[in-house]
């Protein structure tokens, strides 16, 4: 009798231990789709988003916040009554920040206004977006420690987890340019969110055949950053859903995401995000609904 207990109280564990580690798993996969003010702000398209979003288990709603509205607190709240996490986008510099934008404190002011709105709304976390310098500034490491600044300021003065967006060539180091540094911003971020689109890399018409190699590459490539180590951030990229320089035929373009997804997946990430500037998410849905991802 003594061993049937002790044998059905190992199965019990064992059952229980497997179950957990598998939805500890899944629930460790963050899937999310990026929305902007407008799109959220349209109560029945939002509500198809949720609803297909939810069949396909896609928790995650990064919905830019740019200027704070009734309808806007109102939808937020059918995100949350859906049990969907809402990340608020805050774009910092659009096109890139001059010289004269990035050290003035009265401007980061004005982009907290809409970071503590966000917050007030009930963001769980915050995503700075365009947090760089333009294209137009000599090339120095000054810029990511000037960038860096900002990113802390913003830091100490929220108490949810911050996000921060960086072009997928800093995936390969320091852009001295525009002040993006992966492993300087690790100190302050708790996401970083790599924008490792292969319509972004060049040669462009090799970088669209190859959608799996380009984002699996660039994301091993912030791991060997830090020598291969457990990473002291989360990493969920931005993968899109076309790409703007060549027309794909559906197929093509249904095994272009999918390749993607499983790139990210492969590689290690903490998830993926999906970009798409017009909001248009069917392809994506149709491939989950069809397609085995974790």
């Amino acid at each position: 009798m003594y061993k049937f207990h002790a044998r059905l109280a190992f199965l019990i564990f064992l059952s229980m231990s497997l179950f957990l580690h598998n939805g500890s798993a899944s629930a460790a996969m963050v899937k999310g789709i990026y929305l902007s003010q407008t799109t959220l702000e349209n109560t029945n398209m939002l509500n198809y988003l949720i609803d297909r979003s939810k069949k396909v288990g896609i928790s995650t709603f990064i919905v830019d916040l740019e200027k704070p509205s009734a309808r806007y607190e109102r939808n937020i709240q059918l995100l949350k009554d859906s049990n969907i996490n809402y990340v608020a986008r805050i774009t910092i510099f659009p096109g890139g920040g001059t010289r004269v934008q990035v050290h003035s404190q009265a401007y980061w002011d004005k982009k907290y206004k809409l970071i503590e709105r966000a917050l007030a709304y009930g963001a769980n976390q915050i995503q700075l977006d365009y947090i760089r310098y333009d294209t137009k500034q000599s090339p120095s490491s000054q810029n990511s420690k000037d960038i860096l600044k900002i990113i802390q300021y913003y830091k100490s003065k929220i108490g949810v987890p911050l996000q921060v967006d960086v072009f997928g060539i800093s995936s390969f180091g320091e852009s001295k340019y525009i002040g993006q540094n992966i492993k300087l911003f690790s100190t302050s971020a708790n996401v970083i969110c790599p924008m490792v689109y292969p319509s972004h890399y060049v040669p462009f018409d090799v970088h669209v055949k190859i959608p799996y190699k380009t984002v699996y590459d660039s994301l091993a490539a912030i791991k060997k950053q830090f020598n291969n180590e457990p990473l002291p951030f989360k990493l969920i990229p931005y993968i899109e859903l076309s790409n703007y320089h060549y027309l794909l035929s559906h197929e093509k373009k249904m095994n272009y995401i999918y390749s993607q997804i499983q790139a990210a997946e492969n590689a290690g990430a903490d998830g993926w995000y999906v970009w798409s500037a017009g909001n248009k998410y069917d392809n994506l849905f149709q491939l989950l609904e069809t397609k085995k991802v974790r």
